[in-house]
């Protein structure tokens, strides 16, 4: 008698990739920050959303643990243990919590994942405190682990990218929104891909790296990882004008409320209609959101923004398929991709 064929597991979904990625990281990324002065270990944890302000446990959200997840795919894709890869994800995940901290005090955002932030709850000094500890907590987890000195350079790397990236996006704010001095949309598109996309590129180049892959798939990796991210952060931007505030934890049109150069904003300006000179007065009218979402999206902004997404997102994909991977984890770093791009829209 004939054996029945063994059933076809289906692939795991992008929630269930995250996951098990998270599931692999937090008990190291725990003990990490246990390190921490308990006083900014506390800080720390809060921003996790481990604990509540005095320590109370907390069943707060969290991110979503991309970087961290992209970290373990890497050293998987470079054919090892994802283990291999959790001292990266560590510090990656680190490197975004501290980035985060001081970010919300730039910006003066009072609240992230519908909590107050660090810095409205506990202070804005101890806040950047806490955020210096977390980097440079995370370059101690990375160069205590096996080929840390490399992972290092590239972590480095990838910091300088990240800092040239914010230091672009505050003086934005300051650019008018039209003439010679405007922001133009490639401008926007290098400083996302260095404030966002240099630590996801990194993410995946240090898993692959610590997994002991070759140069090229590091390499490969890193620009799928810096694809993703300019992709993401354009579908973020069109979410902060037209995501449901039930879903994104954001108001509607809060960018517009807070007059954010971001892509689809840019995009419209630029567009050769007349329609776009209007924009630009409801831009600096207040109370205007809803008239300059509308004509946002009239100009062509939304739809700028979700093809150039889509164009990152192609550009991504390439970068996967141009160096051999190994077949599970390549599947799920496009899984994982696909996942993001398409969140919430």
């Amino acid at each position: 008698m004939n054996a029945l064929p063994s059933p076809v597991q289906a692939p795991p979904s992008a929630p269930e990739v995250l996951d098990r990625c998270r599931e692999l990281v937090r008990p190291e990324l725990t003990e990490a920050v246990g390190r921490l002065h308990p006083w900014v270990g506390e800080m720390a944890a809060y921003s996790f959303g481990w604990c509540e302000v005095g320590g109370a446990p907390s069943v707060a959200p969290g991110g979503k643990g991309v970087r961290q997840a992209l970290a373990v795919l890497g050293a998987e894709a470079a054919g090892a243990s994802g283990r291999a890869g959790v001292a990266g994800a560590v510090a990656v995940e680190l490197v975004h919590a501290f980035s985060l901290l001081h970010d919300d005090i730039m910006d003066g955002d009072p609240t992230r994942r519908r909590r107050p932030t660090v810095w409205k709850a506990y202070g804005t000094g101890p806040a950047v405190l806490a955020g210096d500890a977390l980097f440079a907590l995370a370059v101690g987890t990375l160069a205590a682990a096996p080929g840390g000195a490399g992972a290092v350079r590239l972590l480095s790397a990838a910091l300088a990218d990240l800092v040239r990236g914010q230091a672009d996006d505050l003086l934005f704010a300051a650019r008018p929104w039209t003439g010679p001095e405007r922001v133009s949309p490639r401008e926007y598109r290098t400083m996302a891909e260095h404030k966002t996309g240099a630590l996801l590129g990194c993410a995946a180049a240090l898993g692959a790296a610590l997994g002991g892959g070759p140069p090229a798939t590091v390499a490969a990796l890193d620009r799928a990882g810096r694809a993703l991210g300019v992709a993401f952060q354009l579908v973020d931007d069109v979410l902060g004008i037209w995501g449901d505030p039930a879903v994104t934890g954001k108001p509607v049109h809060g960018d517009l409320r807070e007059r954010k150069k971001t892509f689809p904003v840019l995009a419209a300006l630029a567009s050769p209609a007349p329609g776009a000179r209007r924009l630009a007065a409801l831009l600096d009218s207040p109370g205007e959101t809803d008239a300059a979402s509308a004509l946002i999206e009239e100009l062509g902004g939304r739809a700028a923004a979700l093809t150039e997404a889509r164009r990152h997102t192609a550009a991504a994909r390439a970068a996967l398929a141009a160096v051999p991977l190994a077949t599970g984890a390549a599947e799920e770093l496009r899984c994982l991709l696909d996942h993001l791009v398409v969140r919430d829209l």
